[in-house]
């Protein structure tokens, strides 16, 4: 193993509930009723564009210009008042020997500020990657094979910690190996792919060599 590519919201930072409760809010806003936990469970993982595309065709409507920018702000206030990393996300990343960068849908912007109010930032300085920033989104696996051809590396040689199914579909498709981080969740059903449910646990596969 000679990269780590973690993903951010979910993942890194406790973020899902927080980025559902803007949408839902922002989605009250327009007169257009949300539960959270369903918006979680629905598009965890999923790129914004595809998020508003689907809303606008269930519930028939077009919502207004400034909706993605409007719930941008509703997320950077929130996470700058609320936001935290998951348990056990400094412990690791303090303890790793192998080179690890961040990949993720969201925009550069919100991963840097999530990486700057949970105190992760001097851990990823410049290894950050954007699907913004190369137009490519997971479940596409465009994204993943950019950090790896950046880092002279194979796919092979990589290995995603994801908690998203499009994250990890992103992974496969990428011809890389994966581990699903899913606290809430007691089994995932995924054949071939260990899932864990705290980041100690990750630690612990890294030093049997499990990857």
């Amino acid at each position: 193993m000679k990269l780590i590519i973690f993903d951010c919201d979910g993942t890194l930072v406790d973020s899902e509930f927080l980025c559902n409760l803007a949408l839902s809010q922002q989605l009250t806003e327009c007169g257009i009723p949300s539960n959270i936990t369903a918006l979680i469970t629905q598009f965890r993982g999923w790129k914004l564009a595809s998020i508003i595309g689907n809303i606008e065709a269930e519930y028939g409507v077009t919502l207004p210009t400034d909706f993605e920018q409007e719930y941008r702000l509703k997320i950077k206030r929130l996470f700058s008042s609320k936001l935290k990393a998951n348990p056990g996300v400094h412990q690791l990343l303090s303890s790793l020997d192998i080179p690890f960068c961040v990949a993720s849908s969201a925009p550069r912007a919100k991963i840097e500020h999530a990486l700057e109010v949970t105190g992760l930032s001097a851990f990823f300085k410049q290894n950050i990657f954007s699907g913004y920033d190369i137009q490519a989104w997971k479940p596409d696996p465009t994204l993943f094979l950019h950090v790896a051809k950046s880092k002279g590396l194979h796919p092979k040689d990589c290995l995603v910690i994801e908690d998203s199914l499009v994250g990890l579909l992103a992974a496969k498709r990428a011809k890389m190996r994966s581990i699903y981080y899913a606290p809430h969740k007691k089994s995932a059903g995924l054949a071939g792919i260990t899932q864990v449910s705290h980041m100690s646990e990750i630690g612990e596969l890294l030093t049997e060599k499990a990857f």
